[in-house]
């Protein structure tokens, strides 16, 4: 591959089917379904915003020039004047899918910027050939001047998302720092304040400073119990305002009450009502009220989730990108985890090695359902979601598990095998699908959905008997989080990380049980490649991973390589011939890496490590042991070149031989002359994906859409809003 901040030429891009799973819908349902689909794209918008300070206008800007003519009238242009070859037009189109993928031009699955390979030059050279030029060239050069010279920026600080000065970060202002950050945590810790739907803004005047927490919010004006005019913490003066992404979440909400006209139930329209209520106000309360609801609302033929949802990409773990699905339940697929639900608290959680004082006192039984996504606004598709994320609702209301099964589907299509021997890829290639829907199970509802948080309650009483329970590895009283203390909080930058750390051991510990493999119809003959296929699998994302480390800031860029990578170097210090990663001389004559793991060890000597180490996850997140959970996860996080297994050595190995990752393509629906509701459909490839966006908004939208993320280019590090 070329630069890795360039996305290549064979980039995999495919139209994500959900045609069959739609045709089942009544009209009513898929009115309901189309009006949410609106909605999540609309919110698409504030991802944009959240992303990089450029990102809304090169959307804007390449939009309206793809819009304002048939691609094919353009690359006739660009051909025709000899401003960009065959290739090179592609390689422009292949950037505009990366960036409405992504939301943005930072990948989602590492963080890495990405710029086109065409020049600046020839760029400017196409725009004044199209269409929207001639039409009105003063719109379409005020973008390009404006964002030209962020779009190719690729100095130090410019190539990775994260904390000033060394990275970029839309959450919080370029002047803030990591002092700043750690500031601001301890206030809203001690005010007991969330920050999911919150982005930092600190003002300077001279000697003066002034931090704003800034709420996102339709409404703008102060407001009892959700702004604070100002407040005075540790000596500096902070703010609460609200009134971010203001017209975008105008836009959501107006589609959110168009669907409650659709809605299947009082439950549904409750949820819709406190969503609604939320994005007004800026409440986080609201939002997990209507959480409550969603979760209450069990197997719905069309699914949806919104909101303020993952933290992967604010530098601190506490900020949340917005996230919108629509999906419609595969019922058929749904009835194999439904058993495993059933059979989850009295015969699969108790196998689980960290005892039942650090398990939930009652195991809150999940809807765990198999989807096919529709609409998925976010910057990269999941194969599964456990959510919500709000522990508190999780623990006293449940929570939802979901199998992308298109999302999935699609993934196993990658018949990639660097790193393995020959046998190996053949038993991946034809046992992988499966192995990887166990392990999306297993990660989903008994990795996420499992252990306790010993924490004091808002009464001010304990979730456990302090008498009996004690830290296991000193005997001594057993910590726990205070009022206003969090995972997110107390874990900070490694949270999501060390989280998704502990969800996948789980799945690797449990799939060595029989009776789980039963759940799936595995046959007998098949269960040992399938156990040998997961946990290989493991590994070798653990190489994998390497990719997205970022290796001159020591940085991990990515919460899942990062996971995975520690559990590799867990079955490497496991040691007896589990696992082994080989230095060779590949067939093209360049350094090569193989991966070995021993079939046989794998229930000895892996299960004993695992289990070793999935306690101590647990332990130390269940007492909020920050501390000791800091120091095991960083060691096994180090990515060193000394020892028998130089990673920092072999990064440039797993680079030079990294793969494009898949771009999916969305339908758009559209309501026609017959007040009946179309799925619109797209061909694989390049082409696709651009007519998927070009249609994505009326011309009438389109205008709206310009509008409002004007005021976010350039305007998000002003002193004031």
């Amino acid at each position: 591959m070329a630069s890795p901040h360039e996305l290549p030429l064979d980039t995999p891009i495919l139209y994500l089917q959900c045609n069959e799973a739609f045709k089942g819908l009544s009209e009513k349902e898929r009115r309901y379904a189309h009006h949410l689909s609106k909605a999540s794209w609309w919110s698409s918008l504030i991802i944009f915003c959240q992303t990089s300070p450029e990102a809304p206008g090169v959307f804007s800007m390449l939009t309206r020039l793809f819009r304002s003519e048939p691609l094919d009238s353009l690359k006739t242009h660009a051909l025709e004047k000899k401003i960009l070859t065959e290739d090179e037009f592609k390689s422009l189109l292949i950037y505009y899918c990366g960036l409405v993928y992504n939301c943005g031009n930072y990948l989602g699955m590492g963080d890495r910027k990405f710029v086109p390979t065409i020049s600046r030059e020839q760029l400017l050279a196409l725009i004044k050939t199209s269409k929207t030029y001639l039409e009105n060239p003063d719109c379409i050069m005020q973008y390009y001047n404006r964002v030209v010279g962020n779009m190719y920026d690729l100095t130090d600080e410019k190539k990775f998302l994260g904390m000033p000065p060394n990275g970029t970060t839309m959450y919080f202002t370029p002047n803030c720092t990591q002092k700043d950050a750690d500031l601001c945590k301890e206030y809203m810790t001690a005010r007991n304040i969330e920050g999911w739907n919150t982005r930092l803004i600190k003002h300077e005047d001279g000697s003066k400073v002034v931090y704003d927490i800034r709420i996102a919010s339709v409404e703008k004006d102060a407001a009892d119990g959700i702004t604070v005019k100002e407040d005075t913490f540790e000596g500096q003066t902070f703010t609460i305002t609200r009134g971010d992404y203001s017209p975008i979440l105008k836009m959501v909400n107006a589609e959110l009450a168009l669907a409650k006209n659709y809605a299947a139930n009082d439950m549904e329209i409750n949820m819709l009502e406190r969503y609604i209520e939320s994005f007004k106000t800026g409440s986080v309360k609201a939002h997990k009220e209507g959480s409550t609801f969603w979760v209450k609302n069990k197997s719905p033929a069309v699914e949806l989730y919104l909101g303020f949802i993952e933290v992967y990409r604010d530098p601190t773990n506490q900020r949340a990108e917005f996230e919108s699905f629509v999906a419609i339940v595969n019922r058929e697929q749904s009835r194999k985890f439904d058993i495993m639900v059933e059979k989850a608290e009295k015969e699969i959680l108790p196998l689980l090695p960290w005892g039942k004082d650090f398990e939930e006192d009652e195991f809150m039984r999940p809807d765990f359902s198999s989807l096919d996504i529709m609409t998925f606004a976010t910057s990269g598709l999941p194969i599964g979601i456990n959510i919500p994320n709000y522990k508190d609702i999780k623990e006293e209301q449940g929570f939802k598990n979901v199998c992308l099964t298109n999302v999935l589907s699609s993934r196993t299509g990658d018949k990639s095998a660097q790193f393995l021997t020959q046998e190996d890829a053949a038993l991946r290639e034809k046992f992988g699908s499966t192995s990887l829907e166990i392990c999306v199970g297993l990660h989903e509802l008994l990795g996420h959905g499992s252990g306790k948080f010993l924490r004091r309650k808002d009464d001010g009483t304990l979730n456990f008997d302090p008498e009996k329970v004690k830290n296991p590895f000193t005997g001594n009283a057993a910590g726990f989080y205070e009022t206003g203390e969090s995972y997110q909080t107390k874990f900070t930058n490694l949270s999501s990380a060390y989280e998704e750390c502990r969800a996948e051991t789980v799945a690797l510990y449990l799939c060595l049980i029989d009776d789980v493999l039963d759940i799936f119809n595995i046959p007998d003959e098949d269960k040992e490649n399938i156990k040998y296929i997961m946990w290989l699998d493991m590994f070798y994302a653990g190489i994998k991973g390497l990719e997205l480390y970022q290796l001159k800031n020591n940085l991990w860029g990515q919460a899942h390589c990062q996971a995975r990578y520690v559990i590799l170097q867990v079955g490497l210090e496991a040691g007896d011939g589990l696992v082994n990663v080989q230095e060779i001389v590949g067939k093209d004559g360049l350094p090569d890496l193989v991966l070995s793991v021993d079939k046989s060890k794998i229930a000895t000597v892996g299960k004993k490590a695992m289990g070793e180490f999935l306690r101590k996850l647990q332990v130390y997140r269940a007492m909020g042991d920050s501390e000791a959970g800091r120091e095991m996860f960083e060691k096994y996080s180090r990515v060193s070149d000394e020892g028998s297994h130089p990673f920092s050595k072999w990064h440039e190995i797993v680079t030079r031989k990294r793969r494009p990752r898949m771009i999916l393509t969305m339908p758009n629906t559209n309501v026609g002359s017959d007040d009946k509701v179309e799925l619109i459909s797209y061909p694989d490839g390049v082409e696709g994906k651009v007519l998927s966006w070009v249609n994505r908004f009326s011309a009438k939208e389109y205008e709206v859409v310009e509008e409002t993320l004007t005021q976010y280019m350039g305007k998000r590090n002003q002193a004031r809003e």
